[in-house]
């Protein structure tokens, strides 16, 4: 999907393209458990795109294993293809990542990631969608 044509689903559409949790996630500002998702051990070559309208968002070149049960990144591919919003839920401040593209929450990003960036973009597997050997 053309990420310059995208025009976002109406909510029964996408309940109907995503799974519950996905669903839950993206739409919702949910979180999947720790150490549950499709991806928070996956190190194969390739790319992480949003689940809701394919925006390239994150690479394997800069995923890590942050210890934390979820799908860490340094670095987006482009910090133009995410937003950040304040979030004050759950008693704390913290960074929220959305997908530039179609407002889909992805995660959270914390200053506590490794070299070159220190950023941690911490993500939902529920969020993304994998593709092998795809980089860019």
């Amino acid at each position: 999907m053309s990420e310059q044509s995208f025009v976002k689903p109406s909510a029964d559409v996408l309940k109907s393209l995503l799974t519950p949790v996905q669903y839950e996630v993206t739409q919702n500002a949910g979180t999947e458990r720790p150490f549950t998702g499709e991806y928070w051990n996956v190190f194969d070559d390739g790319r992480y795109d949003c689940i809701v309208c394919g925006t390239h968002l994150f690479t394997s070149d800069t995923k890590f294993d942050a210890h934390c049960g979820w799908p860490s990144f340094y670095q987006a591919i482009d910090d133009s293809r995410v937003t950040f919003i304040e979030d004050r839920s759950h008693g704390m401040i913290r960074v929220e990542v959305r997908c530039a593209t179609c407002d889909a929450h992805l995660g959270h990003v914390f200053p506590d990631g490794p070299a070159p960036t220190g950023d941690r973009y911490c993500m939902n597997s529920a969020s993304l969608q994998f593709a092998t050997g795809s980089e860019s």
